[in-house]
């Protein structure tokens, strides 16, 4: 089949699972990553290349858009403190944490490599986890917190992930730049989705009254945040947030009822056929990993995956009950700007679930399948393929072991509550 055959054979793939998950006891995400894994494997299947700046650029913005435009200011405001801890110093500690392990456990793997390793499993995939966790009557804070945490994490993990591939590369890596460029990086996609949310209200405010125009506008300026940013060498993903949350502010004062459901209508195709296309493409692309990897390191690369999964697992948990305790004690002794309220509190069922619902996704398939080919010598970037394969290994152990035990944790904390 040619590339086009193949797109649309996958769409009509995702609509009629959709159709059928609905009757399944499976989720519909790890449904979809084990057809298109399933899928990978006929042989008359030809590869699917995935081009990681497309994937970025098709994927991130309407995603990220739709989520920021969704959310609600005040809860995320509530919960920024639990959002910031995750988004940012997790992100950091998974990746330091992901590293050790693999420079200890994984032979012919260097600090610089392990780092890399470590970099691009560092943040969570949203999509993955409000994909599975939807419809499991999770409290609304659960919910905020998992989307207000991916809309800034990847900003994070890309930032560590650079500086790692530069280190592989011979540069030498200085602490107090990492955290200048990394300010930089995060104030310079906060200016231009500011900028660029002022001037879309703007022209909203002129043609609002054509909805066929409007909708146009809000569905290219994602795009057009996302690509400003990333020319200007800021984060595209703080761009396209901070556009998505201003015009979702805006939009509350001025679009009209029927504007909004229509709006809204087309907004939610777009993300259900985008999150379709993901999770088949990370279970497509298994097989076509696979034929890089001698044989007889398969296994051994799969139980690395797997104590890598539970090390970042581990991680998690480990920073989500110390956030719950951090909280607890300034809402106890806290005075002032800086009290915390009682809404930020962290209980442990919210806790558990946090934890459990870190899968990674496209993200880290995206940067992992962009690992630079060569070094800047010419010589080959070592352990590649390694990196490469575990990595993708890890999403699915991720999505599919934390998907489909997520929905049981959720029922057996719930019937906890119901009988305390």
């Amino acid at each position: 089949m040619e590339n086009y055959s193949i797109i649309i054979f996958i769409l009509a793939i995702v609509i009629g699972l959709s159709a059928f998950a609905d009757k399944s006891k499976l989720p519909y995400p790890i449904l979809l990553v084990i057809v298109g894994t399933a899928i990978g494997f006929i042989p008359t299947m030809n590869e699917i290349e995935i081009n990681p700046e497309i994937i970025f650029l098709i994927f991130l913005p309407p995603l990220l858009y739709d989520a920021s435009f969704n959310i609600s200011p005040k809860d995320f405001k509530i919960n920024l403190n639990t959002i910031g801890t995750l988004a940012v110093s997790l992100v950091f500690m998974t990746t330091i944490g992901i590293a050790v392990a693999a420079y200890f456990m994984i032979p012919e793997m260097t600090w610089p490599l392990a780092f890399v390793l470590g970099a691009i499993l560092s943040a969570t995939d949203a999509v993955a986890a409000i994909s599975i966790t939807k419809g499991l009557k999770i409290s609304h804070k659960t919910i905020t917190i998992l989307e207000g945490e991916s809309l800034i994490n990847d900003a994070s993990a890309l930032v560590a992930y650079r500086f790692a591939v530069a280190a592989v590369m011979g540069s030498a890596f200085v602490l107090w730049k990492a955290a200048l460029d990394f300010i930089v990086l995060l104030a310079g996609g906060f200016l231009v989705g500011f900028i660029l949310a002022k001037i879309l209200a703007f022209i909203l405010t002129k043609v609002h009254k054509n909805t066929n125009v409007t909708i146009s506008f809000m569905l290219l300026m994602p795009f057009v945040a996302y690509l400003t940013a990333e020319h200007l060498h800021v984060s595209g993903v703080i761009a396209v947030v901070v556009l998505g949350i201003g015009i979702a502010r805006f939009s509350n004062k001025i679009f009209p009822e029927s504007l909004k459901n229509n709006s809204k209508g087309l907004w939610d195709l777009i993300i259900f056929l985008l999150n379709g296309l993901i999770f088949i493409l990370i279970g497509l692309n298994f097989r076509y990993i696979l034929k890089y990897i001698d044989n007889n390191l398969i296994l051994p690369y799969i139980g690395y995956a797997f104590i890598i999964t539970i090390v970042a697992l581990l991680i998690r948990m480990a920073r989500i009950f110390l956030q719950k305790i951090n909280l607890q004690k300034a809402f106890q002794n806290g005075k002032g700007k800086r009290k915390v309220s009682e809404h930020a509190l962290l209980d442990f069922n919210n806790s558990i679930i946090l934890s459990w619902s870190g899968m990674r996704g496209i993200v880290s398939l995206a940067i992992a399948i962009g690992l630079p080919k060569f070094l800047e010598d010419g010589t080959p970037f070592p352990e590649r393929s390694a990196i490469i394969f575990i990595s993708v290994a890890v999403v699915l152990l991720t999505l599919i072991g934390q998907g489909l035990t997520l929905p049981w944790i959720v029922k057996k904390l719930s019937d906890k509550n119901k009988s305390a």
